[in-house]
């Protein structure tokens, strides 16, 4: 048997409006998102975690310490019902809305819904209060917004295409933290007039005529061998590749952004 909690449920709304029961503090948590993975192992809260998705790669002991439950998009209920959670964090974009439901009529689910970077510092500190790291949230929270205080202001932005994947063609579009994080960059998203994830043709590149295509590493992994096909079709573009993580992960992750971005516009070849 479980010990009973230190403290009675605390009763929070998470960032999709929901109010949630949430133990305090919670001493099993299941975590069905890579960045906020690796964030309760940077607030000194990775001990709590049991249940990891197969694409929580940082750090690197969560897969081993932790009981893998299935992808982001696909849940293992028999495995996450045999690890009791306490607690279950996941993300209204990264995770699907049936699975999410099932598991909330079991167990208490908190939900992130980020699209910019004062939502993601909010997830921090949230999910630091939540777990019983409120302090090194309220840390790492100011170390990001000061990071990202001291990027440059650009005159212009440098008009750029964002590819998620390859075969369709994908790219980041309106209203997502990586359109968030190009205009952070100092980039403008040639197809932020477009859906969320939208498929382009080679036709809608060639007319959005980017400065810059940005192939991300991450969920397709963009390597130098794709750079060919996209200058191509761009021949006055420069084609490069970026480490997705930094422009996609919403955690701990972000510490690292602010001086990526600032390296980018430094070496724009």
């Amino acid at each position: 048997m479980q010990p009973p909690p230190l403290f009675p449920p605390l009763t929070v709304t998470d960032q999709m409006g929901r109010r949630v029961a949430v133990p305090f503090p919670p001493r099993r948590i299941v975590s069905l998102v890579p960045s906020q993975t690796e964030l309760l192992y940077e607030l000194g809260l990775g001990k709590l975690v049991v249940g990891v998705t197969k694409f929580c790669i940082h750090p690197a002991e969560a897969r081993q310490q932790a009981t893998i439950v299935g992808g982001t998009k696909n849940f293992d209920f028999e495995k996450i019902a045999a690890l009791k959670p306490d607690l279950i964090i996941g993300n209204k974009e990264e995770n699907y809305q049936q699975g999410i439901e099932q598991l909330a009529a079991h167990y208490p689910v908190w939900m992130s819904d980020i699209s910019n970077l004062p939502e993601a510092l909010d997830m921090i500190r949230r999910v630091g209060f939540i777990g019983g790291g409120k302090e090194a949230a309220e840390a790492l929270a100011t170390d990001i917004s000061a990071s990202f205080a001291q990027l440059p202001q650009l005159a212009a932005l440098v008009p750029a295409a964002y590819f998620i994947w390859r075969k369709p063609y994908m790219v980041a579009g309106t209203g997502t933290f990586i359109d968030e994080m190009l205009r952070l960059a100092g980039f403008r998203n040639v197809f932020g007039n477009l859906p969320r994830y939208p498929e382009i043709t080679p036709e809608q590149l060639q007319q959005a005529a980017p400065h810059q295509i940005l192939l991300s590493s991450e969920p397709y992994p963009f390597q130098e061998k794709h750079l060919a096909e996209f200058q191509s079709l761009c021949p006055a573009a420069v084609v490069r590749i970026v480490d997705g993580e930094l422009f996609s992960w919403y955690g701990s992750r972000l510490r690292l952004s602010a001086a990526y971005f600032q390296k980018l516009n430094s070496s724009p070849a």
